[in-house]
């Protein structure tokens, strides 16, 4: 998705003189940040140690769910906690400027294009889709895709959790899970009936208030939509503006707040560069895992709980390799199966986007932002004082709104840019535009996932079989028929130049429907694939207490235990996730908010 950045290279001589004058500027600042990294290596150290090679809890994967539940669980003295991460670190020198391609929010193209923190995977040709191969950027690094991703703070809609709690996942509903958002949160606005105040996780508003973002609300008015204060709040449906999880002018990842606090514990050890290739059992006994770091390959255990926090691509596929899943893919790739367990890897849920796109006549997009000598101003601001346009990822206003008539709740999405974005970014504006990325939030295409084979360093087969139902066709016509709407209104009139895309010659339903195909994209939002539901139903991986049904001692904790795929972006629900997980795991009851008001439309005879 972004923007400013695009163009700086990481070999860039200006950016390193920038970033190396001010790395001396602030030398006393960074020698702190330098003994907190200290700590870290000396905590990564007792990995090697003979003395360490036994724990009472093992989390794989320091991502969005990994770093929460680390800092959860260490939070018990007596307790004592290892995270291995596959990728590194995300500071340099302990400081957060020179890491400034994560840190910096309006950089984040950077590293959804690049392997270093990231998977990199690719689906398989979607015949839906012209055949095309989809890129799925996924966060391998401390704090994971929170890491990698735009930054945007949507919790979903409480039918959601409502929906879940039906589909066997008990205990999961919106009364139980919208206190976990809460204790996450500090919003910037203060607590209230639906926002946290104290809580590690800081959530903030965008601080633009760009003409583009104000015509693009007034414009969703006019087309009869209301405006929401709070779409994580009382009410979801209609425009208004994004929470960001941005934090004093930086990415606020879960390794921000949750690891990066919790790292001088003496019960709480991390290892970066650590993949995990196997988790080890004594028949069907969860004991340890085994994994491989500095090409050596080695083992630790666990004597309370694996907890797998991978996300909802690396957890199924370490299930697999170590021999949980279907029995008869296993077999074939010649892994002993620990447990016949059918339902690991499939479920596969996503969210399609697509980029509606206009031209703006008037020089005020980002456009010019993206010029060499205003990249060097941008940058040289946010690395001395974590301000200015580098500050923000500039997501800052969105909406939810309902397809047509009779659908209960929204269930299509809208993220507005005063920018163009091209091939995820990895190539460059080319003019004057704004846009909004839009996509159905339900969509009934399912798909999965399967080893490919029993290497843990071979990506797995992803088939999210995109655009295999009628109805998610109609969706998608529905998506770019109601954006044209929005941007016909008056408030784009001084704005207004020819549409870029899809262009005036797509009218047709059939014009439009290839257009997406051709053009539509993931939105990073993979999940599902370890479905959360009671033990009697067959598809499901783990129960409502997060436990991998049909052995002991292990778990799953991340996006992949949804049910089903939530009404937004998956960020924030994955960190509720793990903060109800960690209560679970520590035996205490969960936190219940009983009658909490939630908007409902006056009718649904109508779609607005």
């Amino acid at each position: 998705m972004s923007y400013l950045m695009k163009g700086f290279k990481c070999h860039s001589p200006v950016m390193c003189r920038v970033a190396g004058r001010l790395f001396k500027v602030h030398t006393l600042k960074n020698t702190l940040d330098i003994n907190e990294q200290f700590k870290i290596s000396r905590a990564s150290s007792q990995l090697s140690s003979e003395k360490a090679d036994s724990y009472n809890y093992i989390i794989v994967g320091a991502g969005s769910a990994g770093c929460v539940l680390a800092s959860r669980l260490a939070e018990d003295p007596q307790s004592t906690v290892l995270l291995l991460e596959a990728g590194p670190k995300d500071t340099l020198l302990g400081s957060v400027r020179l890491m400034w391609k994560i840190h910096m929010p309006a950089a984040l193209t950077y590293n959804l294009c690049d392997e270093k923190y990231n998977w990199y995977y690719h689906t398989t040709p979607q015949r839906h889709m012209d055949n095309r191969v989809m890129y799925w950027p996924r966060g391998r690094v401390w704090g994971g895709s929170s890491s990698l991703n735009a930054m945007v703070y949507v919790r979903g809609h409480a039918e959601d959790y409502n929906r879940w709690s039906r589909e066997g996942a008990l205990g999961w509903d919106y009364e139980h899970c919208l206190p976990y958002f809460k204790k996450a949160q500090t919003h910037e606005l203060g607590p209230d009936q639906y926002r946290g105040g104290s809580g590690p996780l800081h959530v903030s508003r965008g601080k633009t208030n760009h003409p583009l973002h104000q015509a693009f609300l007034e414009a969703a008015q006019q087309a009869g939509y209301p405006f929401t204060d709070d779409m994580n709040g009382y009410q979801q449906e209609g425009f208004g503006w994004m929470d960001m999880t941005v934090h004093q002018g930086q990415r606020w990842s879960t390794a921000s707040a949750y690891l990066r606090p919790a790292i001088s514990r003496p019960n709480f050890s991390v290892a970066e560069k650590t993949l995990v290739t196997k988790i080890l059992f004594q028949g069907t006994k969860c004991i340890g895992v085994e994994y491989v770091k500095n090409g050596q390959r080695k083992k630790v255990f666990a004597n309370k709980e694996v907890i797998l926090s991978g996300g909802a691509i690396n957890s199924p596929q370490l299930l697999m390799l170590s021999g949980i899943g279907n029995a008869d893919d296993l077999k074939k790739l010649g892994i002993p199966v620990v447990c016949h367990l059918p339902g690991v890897g499939q479920n596969l849920q996503d969210h399609l986007e697509v980029y509606v796109q206009q031209k703006c006549t008037k020089p005020i997009t980002l456009y010019s932002a993206q010029k060499p000598h205003n990249m060097v101003r941008i940058g040289l601001e946010w690395l001395w004082k974590f301000t200015g346009e580098g500050a923000t990822s500039h997501l800052e206003s969105g909406g939810f709104i309902r397809s047509e008539p009779g659908v209960p709740h929204p269930d299509i999405q809208f993220h507005f840019l005063p920018s163009q974005v091209i091939d995820h970014g990895r190539i460059a504006s080319t003019m004057e535009a704004y846009q909004v990325h839009v996509g159905p939030m339900r969509s009934t295409s399912v798909g999965w996932l399967k080893l490919k084979s029993s290497d843990p360093n071979d990506h797995p087969i992803i088939e999210p079989n995109y655009l295999s139902t009628e109805r998610d066709v109609w969706e998608f016509r529905q998506c770019v028929k109601l954006s044209r709407e929005i941007f016909a209104q008056k408030a784009f009139e001084k704005f207004r130049g020819p549409e870029v895309q899809p262009g005036n010659h797509v009218q047709s339903d059939k014009e439009i429907d290839a257009f997406i195909r051709q053009k539509a994209d993931s939105a990073y939002h993979p999940s599902c694939t370890c479905k959360m539901g009671q033990p009697s139903d067959s598809t499901a991986v783990v129960d409502p207490q997060t436990k991998v049904i049909g052995v002991e001692n292990l778990r799953v904790v991340d996006a992949s235990i949804m049910p089903s795929v939530v009404t937004g972006n998956l960020n924030a629900p994955t960190i509720m996730i793990a903060e109800k997980a960690a209560d679970i795991i520590k035996g205490l009851p969960s936190l219940q908010e009983k009658n909490v008001p939630v908007y409902k439309p006056k009718t649904l005879e109508t779609q607005r």
